[in-house]
């Protein structure tokens, strides 16, 4: 997602995508967006886990700024799915057991370019049925499920270095955008690790701490999804906290 172009596609522009055949109906071809990349070293459970934890992770910025009324901010963070995961993932859902959902996710995101909040909840509740899916086949597949909740959201947390650098121009957050998203995948990160905290108990006291120290400091500097004139935190301090949190959960055992 480096440089992103911004853009805002109308009503009826996104019924016409939503009627027509979809491009991502095929394999990525050429170099696929940042958010695409697979990191080579994650295990195949793993980057899928982690491509499902994306989605969620922009679905949350979406939520949040369609709860603001902040329409066509929103907009975008339920487009990025189809047009930037959707694509690299859809060979792999039958292995997962994972619905077809990027009928859903074009309704949904019709729905947000419509500014309908009477059928906002349905259209999203139809994408969370298939990401649910998605999450129970990961689980049958893991041995040890929070050892990879674990995984799975540190592979997600540094993603978000990247988006942040990409939003910041001349000391400036000159686009928004990166600084959403880059807040998106922090939240879903942490939101992930809390729901299996409980299961390194014992002697994993310490290495929480830090954990949660580090996600304390990341949650200060992103607060607001509206993104701020200036960033409350550069992109080096960021990459450092993302860091020291993954250095922090390999110690957990």
């Amino acid at each position: 997602m480096k440089a992103r172009t911004v853009f805002w596609l109308g009503t009826a522009l996104l019924i016409a995508i939503a009627e027509m055949p979809s491009p991502l109906n095929a394999q990525v071809d050429g170099t696929p967006p940042a958010i695409a990349k697979t990191p080579a070293a994650l295990p195949p459970d793993v980057a899928f886990g982690r491509f499902i934890a994306l989605i969620r992770g922009h679905l949350m910025t979406g939520d949040e700024l369609v709860r603001q009324r902040e329409w066509d901010a929103a907009q975008p963070h339920f487009m990025f799915p189809l047009e930037e995961i959707y694509g690299v993932i859809r060979e792999d859902l039958r292995t997962y057991k994972t619905p077809p959902f990027d009928g859903a996710l074009k309704a949904l995101a019709r729905t947000v370019g419509g500014r309908n909040a009477k059928q906002y909840p349905k259209a999203r509740a139809k994408v969370e049925e298939a990401l649910t899916a998605a999450d129970a086949e990961l689980k049958t597949r893991q041995p040890n499920w929070p050892r990879f909740v674990l995984e799975t959201a540190i592979a997600v947390l540094k993603t978000a270095p990247d988006e942040y650098e990409d939003a910041i121009a001349k000391d400036r957050i000159a686009h928004p955008i990166g600084y959403q998203t880059a807040r998106g995948f922090i939240l879903q990160a942490d939101r992930m690790i809390e729901s299996v905290a409980g299961d390194f108990a014992g002697d994993n006291a310490v290495p929480l701490a830090d954990i949660r120290a580090g996600f304390t400091q990341l949650k200060q500097a992103f607060a607001n999804v509206k993104a701020p004139k200036q960033p409350a935190i550069d992109y080096l301090a960021v990459l450092g906290i993302v860091s020291k949190i993954e250095l922090a959960a390999g110690k957990l055992t």
